[in-house]
């Protein structure tokens, strides 16, 4: 099962949303609220467009 981004309104109202695993798990969220459902779509788009090229900047070192 592939992942699916969920689009939900948080408690004040506002846009959010959380990427889920095929497995239902949570793997990403977003880490604001939108005040536009079409703000929201957005960044979702955002995220797919950007995140398959993006490269680890690891800072552990």
């Amino acid at each position: 099962m592939a992942g699916k981004f969920e689009l939900y309104k948080d408690k004040s109202g506002e846009f959010r949303f959380r990427l889920k695993a095929g497995n239902g798990e949570v793997i990403a969220t977003s880490s604001e609220s939108y005040e536009t459902k079409a703000g929201a779509l957005n960044g979702i788009d955002s995220i797919k467009r950007n995140a398959a090229e993006a490269n680890v900047d690891d800072q552990t070192d």
